[in-house]
């Protein structure tokens, strides 16, 4: 497979900073949470000193909890060591242009510790680890990932004033798949599926979508660490472009009682040649004897790596039956009720994971998903029966329904142990920890309501 060519090659970037078109580099990468952090750099300066030798941040950044507070439990960062730091390299393969901020570019970074061994718990790495263990079979994976939003007409700083209640929607109504609804908040859309498009990715379209302000705009897929840091930049960008209008938008997996923000991830594998090696037009539902195993692998290991699907307290809000959020652990044909469904033809042959929300981690949910595959290809595990039907009714396994349940599976797996190490697994265990004695401790609205004055 021939390589990618980069948004900005590390030449052009020098012309145009050289030009006085670039004035800033920003140097980020993925935390836990799949956000981006790292630093601002003066232009000439990441071209003279960081783009080779890269820069340092606090280790901490992997060892914090939602709000950047410091907790306890783990083994890479604590006030025991230090919290020292560890180095942030440039990636150049990663360079683009970020309209909605003139004159700014973007690189993504890879960490490691100062003798430059990687930091394996972080994001990036792990997907990095389990792609080494696909080349290792000569295949290549290819992902899109379809992420939805709710838009609001409030900006960020109302909507934290008013603790997020009694917002104001961008549409009244449902709008799933409405000319007239998108058009309502084009101005918004056009902005983030233009500047996606000069930051380098290839946008495909803009929907509608069932709740109240809800839209989503789906990519082209591509390899892929490419796809996961795509799916990063717009995420970041698209809040920032929201904000530059007046306006906020949300990823999180579910804001209300209505529909939640699903991230749907699909996935098909090649191999060094650009075959697609999943399909087989022959095979039942136009599958491979290699994609049987490999989709019974992410059946095997779904429960078990439910955490680096749905990482956080809300994220298991969403998986309510009939809610086009799964709950079986079932795979079937275009099935929508199935939190595995197989679709496409030909070279676009693929399975969609319709577990995550849109508040997922998208190098840690495909870094599950080759694994889990792997995992069912190595032990040549076979599918279950196909679900023709409503898979909400059915009797496969259930989804994991809280966070601490996924966290159990996850810490006690042998499977995820295997697959990921120690480190890794210790280390997103703690991360669920954290949020559990966070939530546990906290007196929600829905408690004042229910007990101020009626009990």
């Amino acid at each position: 497979m021939a390589d990618r060519t980069p948004p900005l090659s590390v030449s052009e970037l020098r012309k145009l900073v050289h030009a006085g078109e670039i004035d800033t580099v920003v140097l980020a990468f993925t935390d836990m949470q799949g956000r981006l952090q790292g630093k601002r750099f003066a232009a000439r300066f990441f071209l003279d000193d960081a783009l080779e030798r890269g820069t340092e941040g606090c280790n901490y950044l992997l060892a914090v909890d939602v709000e950047l507070n410091t907790v306890d439990g783990y083994a890479m960062s604590s006030w025991e060591s230090g919290y020292g730091d560890f180095a942030m390299h440039c990636d150049p393969g990663t360079i683009r242009r970020i309209p909605w901020n003139p004159g700014t570019a973007l690189v993504l970074a890879d960490l490691a510790w100062h003798d430059r061994s990687p930091v394996v718990a972080s994001p990036r790495q792990i997907l990095r680890q389990q792609l080494d263990g696909l080349a290792e079979h000569g295949w290549n994976a290819f992902v899109g990932t379809e992420l939805e939003f709710i838009l609001f007409q409030d900006t960020y700083e109302d909507a934290w004033k008013r603790g997020y209640r009694d917002m104001n929607p961008a549409n009244l109504y449902n709008v799933d798949y409405s000319i007239l609804g998108g058009s309502r908040v084009e101005p918004v859309l056009r902005r983030i599926r233009n500047e996606m498009g000069a930051a380098g990715m290839i946008v495909e379209s803009a929907k509608g979508e069932c709740n109240l302000g809800q839209h989503e705009i789906a990519f082209r897929y591509d390899d892929a660490l490419t796809t996961c840091d795509q799916h990063t930049i717009y995420k970041t960008g698209a809040k920032e472009i929201a904000a530059q209008e007046g306006m906020s938008l949300t990823f999180m997996a579910k804001y209300n009682e209505r529909e939640g923000n699903s991230c749907h991830i699909h996935l098909s594998l090649r191999d060094d040649d650009g075959r697609p090696v999943l399909a087989d037009d022959d095979g039942e539902h136009g599958m491979s004897q290699l994609m049987r195993h490999f989709l019974a692998g992410q059946i095997a290991t779904m429960r078990d790596f439910t955490l680096l699907y749905a990482p956080n307290i809300n994220s298991y809000k969403r998986f309510r039956p009939g809610s086009f959020a799964p709950t079986a652990i079932a795979w079937g044909p275009d099935n929508r009720t199935c939190a595995l469904r197989v679709i496409g033809h030909g070279q676009s042959h693929r399975f969609e994971n319709r577990l995550p929300g849109g508040d997922v981690n998208p190098y840690l949910a495909v870094a599950a998903m080759v694994a889990g595959g792997l995992y069912g290809v190595k032990h040549q595990l076979e599918l279950p029966p196909v679900c023709t039907g409503n898979a909400y009714t059915g009797d496969a396994e259930h989804v994991p329904t809280t966070l601490r349940e996924a966290a159990a599976l996850w810490e006690a797996s042998p499977i995820a142990r295997a697959a990921f190490g120690d480190e890794v697994v210790d280390h997103y265990a703690n991360m669920a920890r954290v949020e559990l004695d966070a939530y546990d401790s906290a007196v929600t609205d829905w408690e004042r309501f229910r007990s101020f004055e009626r009990l």
